[in-house]
């Protein structure tokens, strides 16, 4: 068994999908159009966005699709936990730019980096990197 994510998109996934290939390492290898798969209830024009598409970032599988009422993620996030402060540093600003930040990337008391937002694409993350274990 395993526990992967879905997120939906207001019209934005190939764009969030590419950038998350491209700025966190991810490997895109899957993305399917809504033309390819005919619904009535898909406003017209929307024929070249994303039906299903599927991410794999690390070890974890991130899909997604384009939906036209979608909500950006509200109380869900996705947990990105870093090796390094640097790449912490460096994701944030990354995910930052055009977003909304809920809490400044800073010290806490269980993470050496800590930081909630919501990038620019609506999707919510918590960016993470523990103290190493002594």
């Amino acid at each position: 068994m395993r526990l992967d994510i879905y997120v939906n998109y207001r019209g934005n996934c190939e764009q969030a999908f590419h950038f998350y290939e491209q700025h966190l390492g991810g490997r895109i290898t899957g993305m399917a159009r809504h033309g390819e798969q005919p619904n009535p209830s898909i406003p017209a024009g929307w024929q070249d966005r994303v039906l299903h598409a599927r991410i794999e970032i690390g070890a974890t599988v991130l899909m997604g699709a384009d939906i036209p009422q979608a909500e950006p993620m509200r109380s869900a996030y996705l947990t990105l936990s870093l090796d390094r402060e640097e790449d912490a540093e460096r994701v944030y600003a990354l995910l930052a730019d055009d977003g909304e930040i809920f809490m400044k990337m800073d010290k806490t008391p269980f993470a050496n980096r800590f930081a909630m937002l919501r990038d620019r694409f609506g999707t919510s993350w918590m960016l993470l990197h523990q103290p190493e274990s002594t």
